[in-house]
């Protein structure tokens, strides 16, 4: 199989999707600003998919990638005293308004369901003559504003990654490189630090998925899942 090509159609694909989602919710300059909720809600429901299969297109470009081996890591500076940064570092929120948003490597995990509180689910115990009946809030509506900074963000990250996919394969061989020896010193009984994800595709159906595909994304979805599984499963030796 010509990998190349087979990478090459999907991102071509995905970059037609992004250019649809992005006039779609308007933030052509990449910065967000407030969208109707029903429109916030049609743009995430292309953006996951979308960004669950390029993150698969990086996994099948990164096959036969090689990486020198991770140096160890410093230990982190202790906590703050007296709420100045230990050792001149910068803030965590500093570091993340400095930081541009990156496509994340990983699948996330699906987390235990919980249930959500019925919206009317509230006590509404009065006393007459003492205090007004509890009045409930009006259910949202599809056209409230809705904030889209995270949005924009997000659209702005996958853009970055179907641009210059070379480098985020690199990103993730280094990742692969990190967990393989992570692996390796949990199997000598080594301090292997914090527990760390080794495998990056979540068990089951990938983010986004639909049994029966509405839109291109989803074809491009499917193709992308059994690339990323083959280039994972068979990793390139030569």
């Amino acid at each position: 199989m010509d990998w190349n090509a087979a990478i090459e159609k999907n991102r071509e694909a995905l970059k037609r999707i992004l250019s649809a989602l992005v006039a779609m919710a308007g933030l052509a300059d990449g910065r967000g600003g407030t969208l109707p909720r029903h429109l916030h809600r049609a743009v995430l429901r292309l953006l996951r998919p979308a960004e669950a299969a390029t993150r698969r297109l990086v996994i099948a470009a990164a096959r036969g990638v090689v990486v020198a081996p991770p140096r160890p890591r410093k230990p982190e500076p202790g906590p703050p005293v007296l709420g100045k940064p230990a050792g001149g570092a910068v803030p965590p929120d500093a570091r993340t308004a400095m930081r541009p948003m990156t496509l994340p490597l990983l699948d996330p995990l699906r987390l235990p369901s919980r249930r959500r509180p019925v919206a009317g689910g509230v006590p509404r115990i009065s006393v007459p003559g003492f205090s007004a009946p509890f009045s409930l809030p009006p259910p949202p509506s599809p056209d409230d504003p809705v904030n889209a900074a995270r949005l924009g963000l997000r659209l702005a990250a996958l853009a970055s990654a179907l641009d210059d996919l070379p480098a985020h394969a690199r990103r993730f061989a280094r990742w692969r490189a990190d967990a393989a020896g992570a692996q390796n010193r949990e199997a000598r009984n080594l301090p292997h630090g914090r527990p760390r994800r080794l495998w990056p595709l979540r068990p089951g159906r990938p983010p986004g998925w639909r049994r029966r595909p509405e839109h291109e994304v989803d074809e491009v979805l499917n193709n992308a899942h059994g690339l990323a599984f083959w280039a994972l499963e068979r990793p390139d030796t030569s």
